[in-house]
């Protein structure tokens, strides 16, 4: 596949034409790029490792029709700075408070996918009062991290030297499809999978992933904690997730009694891969009709 050039305004292209406004922030120190749209009650979207706010474009325009929704670039990834200092779990946390405190005029539902998850989790763990709701995607820190060898293997590689064929390895397990996606979306997926390439190779977000997943990921988060999860939680997990195994997410579902959705013909990325089955989860939990037309 030939794959456009990452150069410095790789990003301004990716986000041309998209249906949010982007804004630069300082949240606890950290210079933080939030994608913002719609009206309505606000929906807090936090992505996964090695991601930024832009790869949530495949429901953000339906999610905009009935909500202010709020994707920032997490610490150290996309457009976002790091600040001073090691991304400890108490920054990370004082970051989210402070983006819910300057965007949101009310309590919000709080999404998060794999490493945005285990953020949102933890801060609900002792701010649920701050949240309306919670949604956990194919969420770090609900069990032991135990992704299946090839997935771990795929992702070792790409992290000790990412280049495009390490990324297409990573990516193949990341997704049931990759090349129906490549067909599906054209110039967009090029241009995402270019941008997550720019990004996997700055020492910025190297850095910023070294002190994350640590945080995040390879730690669970107590049972304990997770039982004083108070806020309304649902759990919705792609059924062919290589990262956060299916079981992980039935064991939580059981012990907390948190609703589960499991999306058919996908893996770790369900709302990238099947966007309408994903809004169809989401809407049975938010309460608010979402149709789902996205491409």
């Amino acid at each position: 596949m030939n794959k456009p050039h990452a150069d410095g305004d790789i990003r301004e292209r990716l986000l041309a034409g998209f249906p949010a406004t982007e804004r630069r922030i300082d949240l606890a120190g950290i210079p933080t790029a939030v994608l913002e749209g719609g009206d309505g009650p606000p929906l807090v979207l936090l992505h996964g490792p090695g991601e930024f706010a832009a790869t949530w474009m495949r429901v953000m325009p339906d999610l905009m029709e009935t909500h202010r929704v709020i994707a920032p670039d997490l610490p150290g990834h996309g457009a976002s700075g790091m600040g001073e200092g090691p991304l400890k779990a108490d920054r990370v946390l004082a970051w989210l408070d402070e983006l819910i405190e300057k965007t949101c005029t009310s309590h919000p539902v709080v999404g998060g996918h794999l490493l945005g998850g285990a953020i949102a989790a933890r801060f609900a763990c002792d701010h649920g009062d701050r949240l309306a709701r919670l949604i956990l995607v194919d969420t770090y820190g609900l069990g032991r991290f135990r992704p299946a060898p090839r997935f771990a293997f795929a992702m070792v590689r790409f992290m000790a030297r990412p280049t495009e064929h390490s990324q297409d390895r990573l990516m193949g397990v990341c997704m049931t499809d990759l090349g129906m996606l490549r067909e599906q979306l054209g110039a967009s997926m090029e241009l995402l999978e270019a941008y997550a390439l720019d990004r996997a190779r700055s020492p910025g977000q190297k850095a910023a992933l070294r002190s994350l997943m640590p945080e995040f990921a390879m730690t669970p988060i107590p049972a304990a904690d997770l039982a004083r999860i108070a806020v309304p939680t649902s759990l919705i997990c792609g059924r062919h997730d290589l990262q956060v195994r299916l079981k992980v997410a039935e064991a939580a579902s059981v012990e907390y009694g948190w609703p589960l959705h499991v999306i058919e013909n996908a893996a770790d990325d369900p709302a990238f891969e099947q966007p309408a089955a994903f809004l169809d989860a989401l809407r049975t939990q938010i309460g608010a009709p979402l149709s789902p037309h996205s491409t």
